[in-house]
């Protein structure tokens, strides 16, 4: 009863009903689904001396120890160290339980038994990207295809979207959770939807063909390639019009990026269009959209589904849980997952201002939601430009910075040693393409003291791009994920060896 609740009135419980009924399917989560078959959490609870019984509450979850993507990583002596985190059921167990009797009396013994297996044999994976890392695969079974509809479908929803629409999903065809994501919001609400698969299989001519054929309410894919696709339109002085909605998702949206899209979007005959981001991550195996608004906004912030996980922000240096309202490190935890489950998942992500569980104020419906930017612990990274110390610099900022600079289409950082040597000072040389009608001499100004000001950097180099030449450095159409931070560093480690000491470090000297 208390399950069916949570999934009917998602949208619109307050934070004490919540809390309770997830608190309560946490509880029949763990005890019927991830101790019984879980070969990870049941030692993980051993060593705790934890037993489903002590977790009852969203509270209860501070007793479980953390998951980071370490764990998942393979080890000499466990080559497929993932597989221990897939929930593989004993037949016998689930043979023996009262509702498996009773189905299969009312239904039929076969019927049930190709149920079960639909429940929870794997038939389907994505996979982490492995930037920071090796890339880990998550698998699905039949179970976890129908809550990704299910949680696709509802972005659909919070977008008013109906039958009659078209959308046009670019992200990049990959066992990669965006795609997916927006192939089954297709599937779940029966919205006609054409996948091109992004530049990498149709190019940048083929998806704009692709949008003139099918004239598409809603077009959707990473941020860097969607900019290149509609600069392209507008440069071959070609009309666009419908366009209403662009769903972002796999890179981080600044408002210089809305609006610069809304703006393409105008010249195109679409002046109209709100510019949505989401946020999503492999692990979690759901992605979550903003409440729509003005793109002259501020954000409501990400709604987020209560039925199907929790989500905790935690103070990433103590992990202890923060308040409603204050920031932190992002911490998920699933409520009906199937095949790979991770528990209490540190994100590595960030959270502005943190979650809340007010009404939001475009919609008005009451469900969790984060609030803030979004950004990476792995963009803290240390550079060298004085002989006597280091800087730590949030690239999260810079690039929102970059992204919000007025006369700036497109953009690369590029960080080099000097004279390509190991033992050298570190450089920064940006390449950019310019847009609108700011003159380059104004841009190079901007950009110069924008970085004095806001980082205390210069950089070494600032070279304006063509947009095809832009292309190839971001590798638009072959790479996963554009390219726009490339450390070309020789003997350099891109990312920072103890994020956490670094991010600290940088506040320090903010202060």
């Amino acid at each position: 009863m208390f399950s069916s609740k949570l999934t009917s009135a998602w949208h619109s419980l307050d934070r004490a009903q919540t809390r309770d009924l997830q608190g309560k399917k946490l509880h029949r989560y763990l005890r019927d689904c991830v101790l019984p078959f879980s070969k990870h959490y049941q030692e993980v609870f051993r060593k705790a001396g934890l037993t489903a019984a002590d977790i009852r509450t969203v509270e209860d979850l501070a007793k479980i120890p953390f998951t980071s993507k370490e764990d998942l990583l393979p080890t000499p002596e466990k080559p497929r160290k993932s597989l221990e985190f897939v929930l593989v059921p004993d037949p016998k167990v689930l043979a023996r339980r009262p509702s498996t009797i009773w189905r299969a009396l009312t239904r039929g013994k076969a019927r049930v038994k190709e149920e079960l297996d639909r429940e929870w044999r794997p038939i389907f994976m994505t996979a982490t990207t492995g930037r920071s890392t090796e890339s880990v695969a998550f698998l699905y079974t039949q179970h976890d295809i129908a809550h990704l509809g299910l949680g696709s479908g509802r972005l659909a929803d919070m977008g008013g979207r109906t039958r009659e629409d078209r959308m046009l999903n670019m992200f990049p065809f990959a066992p990669h959770l965006a795609f997916w994501y927006m192939y089954y919001a297709g599937i779940d609400r029966n919205i006609f939807c054409l996948s091109t698969g992004g530049g990498k299989v149709m190019g940048t001519e083929g998806n704009l063909r692709a949008i003139q054929k099918i004239r598409p309410q809603v077009i959707t894919g990473m941020p860097t390639f969607i900019y290149h696709v509609l600069s392209e339109a507008v440069n071959e002085g070609l009309r666009l019009e419908g366009i209403d909605t662009v769903l972002l998702g796999g890179e981080k949206v600044a408002d210089g990026t809305r609006l610069k899209l809304a703006d393409l979007c105008a010249q195109l005959g679409s002046p109209k269009v709100e510019v949505i981001a989401t946020y999503g991550f492999t692990e979690a195996k759901l992605a979550w959209g903003e409440c729509p608004f003005p793109v002259d906004g501020t954000s409501p912030g990400y709604h987020l589904f209560p039925d199907l996980g929790i989500f905790e922000v935690i103070d990433p240096e103590t992990g202890a849980v923060l308040p409603d309202g204050v920031g932190g490190e992002i911490v998920y935890t699933p409520l009906e997952q199937r095949g790979t489950v991770v528990m209490r998942y540190r994100t590595g992500d960030q959270i502005e201002h943190g979650l809340t569980y007010e009404p939001c104020p475009c919609c008005g419906k009451s469900m969790p939601r984060l609030m803030g930017r979004i950004s990476r612990v792995s963009d803290f990274r240390s550079l060298r430009f004085q002989k006597i110390k280091g800087t730590i610099m949030d690239f999260n900022e810079l690039e929102h910075a970059l992204d919000d600079l007025k006369g700036i289409g497109s953009w690369q950082i590029e960080l080099r040693k000097a004279n390509d040597d190991p033992h050298e000072l570190d450089e920064i040389h940006l390449h950019v393409t310019r847009a609108g009608e700011v003159v380059e001499k104004e841009i190079e100004a901007n950009l110069v003291t924008m970085l004095h000001s806001h980082f205390e950097v210069r950089p070494n180099t600032i070279t304006f791009e063509t947009p095809e030449k832009m292309r190839e450095l971001q590798k638009v159409g072959v790479a996963l994920k554009e390219q726009k931070v490339i450390d070309n560093r020789p003997g350099a480690a891109a990312l920072p060896k103890n994020p956490s000491a670094d991010r600290a470090k940088l506040q320090e000297t903010k202060a």
